[in-house]
């Protein structure tokens, strides 16, 4: 059976759409009439051929959120887990979503499941919803006859790396926020409110005093259109830049500079280690052999450099060399990650050891992150203080010899 999307009118005129299965668009209709819903369109879920150049155009519009992700894989994890065939865990799913995108995606996963393709195979179909790691993962888990445990090691996962990206953007909207609104509130200063304090001191046949001229010169260019095309020009720089960072050499190079970043650098490769160590940890417990998890792995890494050294380290592990020495050798990894793989490796406990190493850098990486954001909200607000001290101060310094002024 396939799966089709409809348009339709129920009982009371309203217009309604949704996801339902037939064995073709007649059957399709005879079931919508049965409901009592007239229907208007019928449209089967897979795309014609001479339209998939144009839907991958739209593919980013098919990926599912990280909310979307671990709900849908928490629900397969308890359906599966109670004794459902993968089938009916599909469908009840499907049917539980009020998002008419996952209803489609799931119910065409279900489609080449019952065509006799594995959930591995089905799920790959859909790249941009489930990645390399997510389907190495469930084919592990569905060779080895666990699969309901793997689907609920993937939703832990998920969320876990949800929790993550919730608490950073938390603590951004406070500093952002109270940052937006200083720069505002300077920006009116120096355009509205400053020329017309400062044009009375400005026809004065005496000299003003050095910080009150220069206040004068960036309030008048901040009036100007020249402060428009500056902002124009910044804008346009960082889009070419972006468009520029698309090319791997470029990015490469941009990466590698990050690296040397004082500062920045431990937190990036904090970053990436975690990811990478997590990821690894995830798929050897889930049955997926060493070099896959490898490979595998290297693809959840943001920086180029560390993927490629990831790579070299993959090449090395296939040619029979250790993992923790070519760990070693890739010299990107932090010390205690590495020495963490290499008792790991000697014990039999590799995947435990990552597991404990990423957990690790992880705790360390919200800790230096709290302390980062917890140093930005006074940085900004004594920054902001300072600027409008100094723009109190250029038009305070005449006022104090108005008398000689005038």
């Amino acid at each position: 059976m396939a799966s089709f999307t409809y348009q339709a009118l129920d009982a009371d005129g309203k217009r309604v759409t949704g996801v339902i299965e037939g064995d073709g668009e007649r059957h399709v209709r005879a079931q919508l009439r049965a409901q009592n819903v007239r229907p208007l369109v019928i449209s089967s879920g897979k795309a014609p051929a001479s339209a998939a150049g144009f839907a991958s155009l739209f593919r980013r519009q098919r990926r599912l959120s990280v909310a979307e992700l671990s709900l849908v894989s928490r629900q397969l994890a308890s359906l599966i887990q109670s004794g459902l065939p993968l089938d009916e865990a599909l469908q009840i799913s499907a049917r539980q979503s009020r998002n008419i995108r996952v209803k489609t995606l799931l119910s065409q996963v279900r489609s080449r499941v019952l065509e006799g393709h594995t959930l591995a195979q089905a799920m790959s179909e859909h790249p941009a919803a489930f990645d390399r790691m997510y389907c190495a993962m469930v084919r592990a888990g569905e060779s080895a006859g666990y699969l309901g445990e793997v689907m609920e090691r993937l939703a832990e996962y998920t969320e876990t790396g949800q929790q993550s990206r919730q608490k950073l953007q938390m603590a951004l909207v406070y500093p952002m926020a109270l940052l937006g609104v200083s720069v505002l509130v300077v920006s009116l200063l120096m355009t509205f409110v400053v020329p017309r304090l400062v044009s009375m001191f400005a026809s004065s046949s005496r000299e003003l005093p050095g910080l009150t001229r220069a206040l004068i010169v960036v309030s008048d260019f901040m009036a100007s259109g020249w402060a428009l095309l500056l902002l124009f020009t910044t804008v346009a720089a960082v889009i070419g830049f972006r468009w520029r960072l698309r090319d791997l050499d470029a990015r490469r190079r941009w990466h590698q500079f990050l690296l040397h970043v004082p500062l920045l650098s431990d937190m990036l490769r904090q970053m990436d280690s975690a990811r990478f160590a997590s990821t690894l940890a995830i798929l050897l417990s889930s049955g997926v052999p060493l070099l896959e998890s490898v490979r595998i792995a290297a693809q959840v890494l943001d920086n180029e450099v560390m993927r490629t050294a990831t790579e070299q380290l993959a090449v090395r592990v296939q040619e029979g060399g250790s993992f923790s020495k070519s760990m070693r050798q890739a010299d990107v990894f932090p010390p205690l990650l590495v020495q963490m793989a290499a008792n790991g490796e000697a014990n039999g406990t590799l995947a435990r050891q990552l597991a404990y190493a990423a957990d690790n850098q992880e705790r360390e990486l919200q800790m230096r992150l709290g302390t980062t954001m917890a140093l930005l909200e006074p940085l900004t607000i004594v920054l902001m203080g300072g600027l409008v001290t100094l723009i109190m101060l250029a038009v305070l310094l005449p006022i104090f010899d108005i008398n000689t002024l005038i």
